[in-house]
């Protein structure tokens, strides 16, 4: 099973379907709010740049999978991403399911002064909806629900990847 998931992370394809993956839940994220008219609130646009932190490291290890001192950064941007996705999107559930006075996101995105993403691209990032409002459900869940499961499963299958490449088995002794 190691040397299986060993091979796995040493391949093109598996970082491309990590990478095809991501750039689809950020078109889905494009066409909620272009499309259906949907406004991201603060919490979405964090959201939207954790997945694009694993589009990130999903091509950086696309250039050469093989080469260790590239898959390693790409296992941990994956994995820092997936995990600051999750804790983002569960207080985004928070958000909604306790909403309150006290318990709310800020109408306006905190990026570096370095890095204004909303002023660059504020047809992506800029935010103008509700953190507590829903707008979207799909099986009774909403949307920040459903990217609890999804970075929940990035996460998992982020640490699967890299356990497999950090244990000893039969391969490699």
């Amino acid at each position: 099973m190691i040397t299986y998931i060993r091979t796995i992370s040493r391949q093109r394809a598996a970082w491309a379907l990590l990478a095809a993956s991501a750039f689809a839940f950020e078109l889905c994220g494009l066409f909620f709010q272009h499309v259906m008219g949907l406004f991201p609130c603060v919490m979405c646009v964090y959201e939207r740049l954790a997945f694009i932190g694993i589009l990130v490291a999903a091509l950086v290890a696309l250039i050469a999978p093989q080469k260790l001192w590239l898959r390693w950064p790409a296992l941990l941007l994956w994995g820092y991403s997936a995990f600051r996705g999750l804790q983002l999107s569960l207080q985004h559930v928070d958000y909604q399911l306790n909403p309150s006075p006290f318990n709310t996101c800020s109408f306006f995105a905190k990026f570096p002064s370095w890095m204004p993403l909303d002023k660059w691209i504020p047809w992506m990032f800029y935010p103008t909806g509700d953190c507590s409002e829903r707008q979207w459900v799909f099986l009774s869940w909403d949307m920040p629900q459903w990217l609890v499961l999804i970075f929940g499963c990035y996460l998992a299958v982020a640490l699967i990847i890299m356990v497999g490449n950090l244990a000893k088995g039969r391969c490699c002794q």
